[in-house]
């Protein structure tokens, strides 16, 4: 990763920025409607609680068929991916309420999915959303040499059959999450004196990751096997609601940020950006089924990628409602507005690019 940091372009001739905050702005005033989420939100929240906690207190109490075992586990991968979405997702971008205290505990709700609050609040609020696609910036980009989502990093021969097996490697994600990534990226963002909101000691996030380690593995893995789960069937269960969760995770954000529209634009000499941030967002993002009341539900809004890399402190429930006012807005300034009618036409779009990137390597 690139530790100097790129910088936008301050001057907008078009006035993209100006004109859509203050249609926003004017919406919710005239609706006398708040910017953070709302019943529906909360409803949601128990719905996807629901999902994720009760398949597993059946498996604590319940002798069953290890089919049965292993159907509940993917059930709770689907309600733990769904917390991510929009639980957690919210709660850290402080959208789930006006109240700060709520916003901290719905975004910590993280450590019941393995990770952590300080790693994936500088991951995802301050790389991601403010450097978005830009190579050696975004580390949402970053997948090691296994798999090349930009032109920008180097091609490998194994490259050519990324297309097939990338969608198995995207499963492990939140598994990765749970061993080895928190501690990477600890070391890593403190290193680089990185943060999110107000600051805090290495020392009590050093001690708060390892605590909840310890805990998590206790409640998913220890508790299970003392009650008297065989362990192999334990291991395999938290292996498969991992694999189900990071699955849909993964897949969900390379619809947004991985297809051959969003750029991948990278600095001038002088570490300049040829846009402004909120223009760059237009580039960079792509929505996909805005129609789809289902996908819209259960991905927290993020099929409505633009509105949320604009307006990130927005709660999700209200990206249909604005996304309108931001399509309008952009066509007015000339600006793109990328979106695919379907998930479906997204998910071949995503994969037909990654096979161009595999067997492409002048694309560097």
């Amino acid at each position: 990763m690139n530790n100097t940091a790129p910088t936008f372009a301050r001057q907008d001739s078009l006035k993209f920025f100006r004109t859509l905050n203050t249609r926003v702005n004017n919406y919710f005033k005239e609706n006398n409607i708040s910017k953070a989420g709302n019943w529906k939100l909360h409803l949601k929240a128990v719905i996807l609680f629901t999902v994720f906690l009760v398949p597993y207190f059946l498996i604590l109490t319940l002798d069953m068929p290890f089919w049965a075992h292993l159907l509940l586990t993917i059930v709770m991968g689907i309600g733990m991916a769904g917390l991510g979405m929009n639980v957690m997702h919210d709660g850290n971008h402080g959208s789930y309420s006006n109240k700060n205290w709520v916003n901290k505990i719905m975004g910590g709700t993280i450590y019941v999915l393995a990770g952590n609050v300080y790693n994936w609040q500088v991951q995802h609020n301050v790389l991601h959303h403010t450097y978005t696609n830009i190579p050696g910036h975004d580390e949402d980009l970053e997948a090691g040499r296994i798999i090349r989502f930009t032109k920008n990093a180097k091609w490998y021969k194994f490259h050519r059959f990324q297309h097939y097996y990338s969608v198995f490697l995207y499963g492990l994600l939140t598994f990765n999450w749970a061993l080895t990534t928190d501690f990477r990226q600890m070391r890593n963002y403190i290193k680089r004196k990185l943060s999110y909101g107000e600051p805090k000691s290495p020392k009590i996030l050093w001690t708060t990751l390892i605590i909840t380690k310890i805990i998590y593995a206790m409640i998913w893995i220890v508790l299970p096997i003392i009650i008297g789960i065989v362990w192999w069937k334990v291991l395999l269960g938290f292996f498969v609601m991992h694999y189900t969760a990071g699955l849909i995770l993964s897949i969900v954000f390379q619809l947004a940020h991985v297809v051959e529209e969003a750029e991948n634009p990278s600095p001038n000499e002088l570490g300049e950006m040829e846009n402004t941030w909120a223009i760059h967002q237009l580039f960079t993002t792509t929505n996909f089924a805005p129609k789809n009341w289902l996908v819209n539900w259960y991905t927290g809004g993020l099929n409505h990628q633009i509105e949320h890399h604009i307006f990130p402190n927005i709660s999700h429930i209200h990206y249909g409602k604005i996304a309108k006012i931001v399509r309008e807005t952009a066509q007015e300034c000339n600006l793109p507005y990328y979106e695919y009618k379907t998930t479906r036409s997204a998910i071949i779009a995503h994969f037909k690019y990654l096979k161009k990137l595999g067997t492409n390597p002048e694309m560097a």
